[in-house]
């Protein structure tokens, strides 16, 4: 099929799409620096280690592993959150009584607190209305977004399922 040929009218369009896309993103990009700054000034947490302490809280024994699996997050990364919410007093980590090799976490009386003066996470109202959207929307929505990565060159940049910029194990808040 022929290339039809770019006249003013159709550059113009298109450079005012681009920037009308590029404004969209540039909100998410803000509501996202907004939600991040906003629990920080709450918690003086990052959004990936509220999701690991409210994650280590919902269950019973959790290992590290157990939740590496759930957040989809590696070993590595679960560790250095941990060293840090250990830290705060937010989580104590104790050798399993079956298993020396393993640790268990538990969420202490500090990390309960933190989980229940944060405010809600971008991502967790995200998550409750996409799942309200038909399957169809969700899936171009996904195509969008994931078409967007490749115009940005970043469809080969790992990012865990969380809405936060710069390093997700970095100790302090952005």
């Amino acid at each position: 099929m022929a290339k039809k040929p770019r006249t003013f009218y159709t550059s113009f369009m298109d450079s005012e799409i681009a920037s009308l896309t590029l404004r969209a993103l540039r909100r998410v990009l803000r509501a996202t620096e907004i939600g991040s700054r906003r629990l920080a000034s709450t918690t003086g947490l990052t959004p990936s280690q509220w999701l690991v302490l409210r994650e280590i809280d919902s269950r019973d024994s959790a290992t590290p592993g157990t939740i590496a699996n759930a957040l989809q997050f590696s070993q590595a990364t679960i560790t250095a959150i941990v060293d840090r919410l250990q830290e705060l007093g937010f989580v104590q980590r104790q050798r399993s009584e079956r298993d020396k090799r393993q640790f268990i976490l538990s969420a202490q009386p500090a990390g309960k607190t933190a989980l229940a003066d944060a405010p809600d996470l971008l991502q967790t109202t995200f998550t409750h209305r996409f799942a309200d959207l038909p399957q169809w929307e969700q899936a171009m929505i996904l195509a969008a977004v994931e078409r967007l990565a490749m115009l940005m060159n970043a469809q080969h940049i790992d990012a865990a399922p969380l809405l936060d910029s710069g390093l997700i194990d970095r100790p302090e808040p952005a």
